[in-house]
């Protein structure tokens, strides 16, 4: 045991005093704050070196991760290009289709020994001769650019630095790129390292240094920009976002001009995202009076509302995304949380539905314009991924990549059930399990959410579930208000003031499969990452009675200083700011932090946080951890699993994911008596 240092600060949020004893652990670099991290390192070890499942666990886990993994292909001057990962390799291969070989373009594997760099992004230039990629080291958001020159597989010595969240997009003339890049540390002041992003050119084989700068903003300082070049490689585009709001601005400028971009959609009042232009006709898909979306036609060179044309009106499902093919719009609509994908002409009249064979989600969309033709995977809770492509002009879905799993899908299902909301409100759950569950109460139970940033929870495949399965567990994703299942309605009635719908949400699914009798609450887990973090652990501060152990994976908990910290920012217009007095009454009243009572008994929690999260820092789960151990019942379990070498979970190596899930096994076997 250590001594606990508490320091005696107190903020006063518009004359509510708030203390803040645990602040010191937010400085990771402290001694105090190293000795703390330790000593729970230690106490971490010593809970899972009890348990007993682990290496049954492990061999299995590794055994159901051992199957093929193809990703949705990308066709570039006729060549295929693709990601596959054999099984059990850290990071997916790019690959590239050579008649009947598959030649490697780039082995992320070999940039690390341990296979925590991964490749985040890339982009081929226009004559599919060189590759710009990003790579990211331990899971970090800031990321490194370099560019391969396909033809000899060799490196260029072009460096980019300082980038995070960047679009790649590659002159016409293939001469370089542009990329958007934040101020070099140490250049601003530590708050606004993640602000002032700027629009530069890379001239190939230049200098970081000498790149152009083709676009700022710094009286707007916390906008961010993404680049793209319109279907007709004539203009160069901006999506331009006030961090992660869903309202988003559209600017362009003539590619062949040294002009100021055009600020075509400038009042950040919808959602814009561009589909395809004609001349100087550009199509929108837009949520404008919407939420279920639409799309419209927009004059340019004459770009008033009152110009506007409307395309495919609005939906009865919400229109997810739109891709343009030649002379028809390929349309992807959620109906109840899982995927359908329907043709429309031009002119916005509907052609024809393109059948899916399984109820499930698009993992992603490519097209081929030459070939009129397009490729899209499809996965499900009990199907990995499943590529294909389909031919627009012969209307011929074909299978181009299936993989053969090492298990016996059959012995499961999945079915999807509603339930009512607290205030009324029917919500969808899908629950996968074997086939021919009783309904006895004694099923235990991994209920998922997450429920906000308009992120829908639709069929995922996880090879890791298959596990959970094997033990009898019933794997539930409640699909909560804060996504777009139901479109942008259904995310607002989760965000900001109304963001207690979502807490409500997720503890009338678990009150639902106690009161169906499918578990009971000893049975029952809640697990959830980031702002899903946040929702289990408000859900578990709100109702300690009803769960039976919680999985709290890279959480936002301190909801009054969330907005201090790296990006913290950005979600701002999700979550609202303390600092505005209209705003904190409601972050106070469900932030995790600040809602712990005194002497609860809370059920058994893990918290899984990483070393290198710069997105959502470890400071959030430390304090969590550290004020349930003063304040909560003593009888109460508290695990914290400080990971080394990863951050919020972009590129984690498949070891690394088999390692967390090796302990969140060992941690339900142990807690939920299984």
């Amino acid at each position: 045991m250590i001594t606990i240092k508490k320091d005696n600060i107190i903020d006063d949020y518009h004359g509510t005093k708030v203390s803040d004893p645990y602040r010191w652990l937010e400085d990771p670099d402290s001694e105090h704050s190293i000795n703390w991290s330790n000593w729970m390192g230690e106490r971490c070890e010593a809970y899972f070196s009890k348990a007993s499942t682990r290496d049954a666990d492990r061999k299995r886990l590794e055994e159901l991760w051992n199957y093929p993994k193809n990703f949705v292909p990308k066709k570039v001057n006729d060549t295929l290009y693709y990601q596959k990962n054999d099984g059990l390799q850290n990071q997916a291969i790019l690959y590239r289709k050579d008649g009947d070989k598959d030649v490697v373009v780039i082995d992320p594997n070999t940039l690390s020994e341990d296979g925590t760099v991964a490749m985040t992004n890339y982009s081929f230039s226009k004559d599919g001769k060189y590759l710009a990629f990003a790579t990211s080291t331990h899971g970090s958001d800031w990321q490194e650019v370099r560019v391969r020159d396909l033809t000899t597989g060799v490196d260029l010595d072009d460096h980019i630095q300082h980038v995070k969240f960047t679009s790649l997009t590659w002159a016409p003339d293939n001469s370089g790129f542009f990329y958007s890049r934040f101020p070099e540390p140490g250049s601003v002041a530590p708050e606004d390292e993640s602000n002032f992003n700027k629009v530069f050119f890379h001239k190939l084989g230049d200098l970081q240094v000498n790149d152009q700068l083709v676009h700022e903003q710094p009286e707007d300082k916390e906008l961010m920009f993404s680049s793209f070049l319109s279907d007709d490689d004539r203009y160069l585009c901006l999506y331009v976002y006030l961090g992660t709001a869903t309202e988003n601005r559209f600017y362009l400028k003539a590619i062949d001009k040294d002009e100021k971009f055009t600020r075509v959609l400038d009042q950040a009042d919808a959602e814009y995202m561009y589909v395809t232009n004609r001349e100087n006709i550009f199509y929108f898909k837009t949520d404008l009076h919407t939420p279920n979306g639409k799309i419209i036609a927009v004059d340019i060179d004459n770009p008033e509302s009152s110009n506007w044309k409307e395309i495919i009106p609005e939906q009865e499902d919400v229109m997810d995304f739109v891709i343009a093919i030649q002379d028809k719009f390929v349309a992807g609509l959620l109906h109840d949380a899982h995927h359908q994908l329907k043709v429309f002409n031009l002119d916005g009249t509907f052609s024809h539905d393109i059948e899916l064979p399984i109820l499930g989600s698009l993992t992603d969309i490519t097209r081929s314009k030459e070939d009129n033709e397009i490729y899209f995977g499809i996965t499900s809770f009990l199907s990995p991924t499943v590529v294909y492509n389909y031919s627009m002009d012969k209307r011929e879905l074909n299978v181009f990549f299936e993989a053969e799993l090492p298990i016996d899908i059959s012995i499961f299902e999945t079915e999807q059930v509603f339930y009512t909301s607290k205030d009324g409100t029917r919500v969808p759950m899908f629950l996968t399990h074997r086939k021919g569950l009783k309904l006895n109460g004694d099923n235990p139970v991994i209920l998922y959410g997450y429920g906000g940033f308009n992120i829908n929870m639709t069929p995922t495949f996880s090879p890791s579930i298959l596990r959970w399965l094997e033990k009898g567990g019933i794997y539930a994703v409640a699909n909560l208000r804060g996504g777009t299942e139901y479109g942008e309605e259904w995310h607002r009635a989760g965000m900001l003031e109304n963001k207690q719908n979502v807490f409500d949400d997720f503890i009338s699914a678990g009150e639902w499969l106690i009161e169906k009798n499918y578990t009971k609450k000893e049975k029952l887990s809640i697990m959830g990452g980031s702002n899903g973090g946040l929702l289990v652990a408000a859900c578990m501060v709100q109702r300690p009675d009803l769960f039976g152990a919680v999985i709290c994976r890279v959480p936002v908990i301190d909801m009054l200083r969330y907005h201090k910290f790296t990006i913290g920012r950005y979600w701002i217009p999700e979550y609202g700011s303390a600092d505005n007095p209209e705003q904190f009454p409601f972050l106070y009243a469900y932030s995790p932090l600040h809602n712990i009572k005194e002497g609860v008994k809370y059920p058994p929690v893990l918290i899984a946080t990483a070393e290198s999260d710069d997105r959502v820092v470890p400071a959030h789960a430390k304090k969590f951890a550290a004020t349930l151990m003063e304040k909560a019942d003593k009888a109460s379990t508290i695990v914290l699993r400080l990971e080394a070498k990863a951050g919020h979970g972009l590129g984690k190596p498949t070891s690394k994911i088999i390692d967390e899930w090796v302990d969140f096994y060992a941690f339900l076997d142990k807690e939920l008596a299984l």
